[in-house]
């Protein structure tokens, strides 16, 4: 019998608290140091990938890029490639000058459309005018929970970014994209482990924002892993990225965040954990990305708690 995945101390501080620590056990089996074989296949279809990543002067950040299938593909059993050129790399997008001050790098995989996920956290191991390298060291599936299902109808890389604006202030556009969101994703880091990827969401709202800086976001029943709240047990940094499927744009925050416990939940926003998220916002970058995309929005996740997703103003 295979011994159980060692979780690091901030995970399995929130396992205990939640008193999930035996599912976590069980659900940790999958956690290994190679991509299965079968996601060979599935990452080489993306057109899109999240990544996490930290900057020099240690903002944690969330990015997404987009690029025809197979512009990421597994080069091996703990290998992954990400083909994209440097005349393709964005220069306001943080992630490319975040791997030249620390190499670690989360990566999640996610098929809108089959609400299928793949979660890869590594190292870069080499980066060349074509594209990186990353060397896996832990690679894991995730359970299709909370995803709003989208299908991809076009998509164009022949676009140039634009509209670049930055601010530490939550107001106007960055406002009402938060307050629309229906999915967003996020980045935490441990120093021990290196970088994590992962998804969010809920019905349009789930993100709360309660002030010019703190948003507020429920947490949901999952895996009972608890990977970004265990990193974030020990570790505050916190990154968000919000894609604009109408508008072709992309929000991306990165700030700090900790986990509220035992919490007053009359709408049931948290499905019944009473855990909320509050982030403090310390930068924002709010821009047109250079792929075009045509999105078709299918149906949202039958997970989604029922409760109205109300939003707290600071109004």
């Amino acid at each position: 019998m295979m011994p159980p995945f060692l979780f690091h101390p901030g995970e399995r501080a929130v396992q205990l608290r939640a008193g999930e620590a035996a599912i976590a056990d069980r659900n940790g089996s999958v956690i290994a140091a190679s991509i299965l074989g079968g996601a060979r296949g599935f990452i080489s279809k993306q057109f899109m990938v999240v990544l996490a990543s930290s900057d020099a002067d240690g903002r944690v950040w969330s990015s997404v890029l987009y690029g025809k299938p197979g512009f990421v593909s597994a080069a091996g059993d703990a290998l992954i490639a990400l083909e994209v050129a440097s005349g393709r790399r964005d220069s306001a997008d943080p992630f490319w000058a975040n791997i030249a001050a620390n190499p670690a790098v989360g990566l999640l995989f996610i098929e809108l459309g089959t609400r299928r996920r793949y979660r890869i956290n590594g190292v870069i191991s080499h980066e060349d005018e074509a594209g990186l390298e990353i060397t896996v060291q832990e690679a894991y599936p995730n359970c299709p929970k909370y995803i709003q299902r989208r299908e991809l109808r076009a998509l164009s890389t022949d676009g140039v970014a634009d509209g670049v604006a930055t601010g530490n202030s939550i107001g106007g556009s960055v406002e009402a994209l938060l307050r629309a969101a229906d999915t967003v994703f996020v980045a935490s880091v441990n120093t021990a482990t290196g970088a994590d990827a992962s998804h969010r969401g809920g019905p349009p709202g789930f993100v709360q924002v309660i002030g010019p800086h703190t948003l507020r976001i429920p947490d949901y029943h999952g895996n009972s892993i608890f990977n970004t709240l265990g990193n974030l047990e020990v570790d505050a940094r916190f990154g968000l990225s919000i894609p604009d499927f109408e508008g072709g744009r992309l929000l991306q925050l990165s700030g700090r965040a900790r986990l509220l416990w035992d919490q007053d939940d009359p709408y049931r926003l948290t499905g019944g954990t009473g855990r909320f998220l509050e982030v403090t916002v310390e930068r924002w970058i709010l821009r047109h990305i250079a792929e075009r995309l045509e999105w078709e929005y299918l149906d949202a996740s039958p997970f989604n708690p029922a409760g109205p997703g109300r939003i707290i103003s600071s109004a």
